[in-house]
């Protein structure tokens, strides 16, 4: 058997996810994968799903006269995939996003942009109201195709403990 999986009954297998609170360690740093090439399509998707409509995304003669001379991919749509990407490695058994601080968006994001995204563990902590959970602070640095540091922020998760969650059947 592998890593990854866990044998449920004879020659059946359930693939895992994420981690519990006592697998994470201050210091570790989650890779995660794959990356994610944004699309001029995604871009405009999200802005008009969020109804930003600043012209710097979906007015393609409008961004040419800026500095950039193209549309920029709106900075929500970064952090969300950035969130995304670290899921299956950081929060797919968490309880819930206690918050999200420190956003920082360092370079601009266009469609083509390739971002990749790693998380290292800042903070873990015993919840004190919640014995079967546990508060787990993670920084996510996100990286375009050419290793550029894009965007990067912290975030703080409740997660459940190993024989608590949902997931434990």
């Amino acid at each position: 058997m592998r890593d990854g999986v866990t044998e449920v009954g004879p020659q059946r297998y359930r693939e895992t996810y994420g981690r519990f609170f006592e697998e994470f360690a201050v210091g570790d740093v989650y890779e995660h994968r794959p990356g994610r090439t944004i699309t001029e399509n995604d871009n405009i998707w999200f802005s008009l799903l969020t109804m930003n409509q600043h012209p710097a995304h979906c007015d393609a003669n409008f961004a040419a006269k800026t500095e950039f001379g193209k549309p920029l991919v709106a900075s929500p749509l970064t952090v969300a995939i950035m969130t995304g990407q670290s899921v299956s490695d950081v929060s797919q058994k968490a309880v819930a996003n206690l918050g999200w601080k420190e956003i920082k968006l360092l370079k601009p994001v266009f469609a083509g942009d390739t971002l990749y995204s790693e998380s290292e563990v800042l903070e873990k902590r015993e919840s004190e109201k919640r014995p079967t959970q546990g508060i787990v602070t993670i920084k996510t640095i996100g990286r375009n195709q050419t290793g550029d540091v894009v965007c990067e922020f912290t975030r703080v998760m409740l997660i459940w403990k190993k024989g608590f969650g949902p997931m434990d059947d």
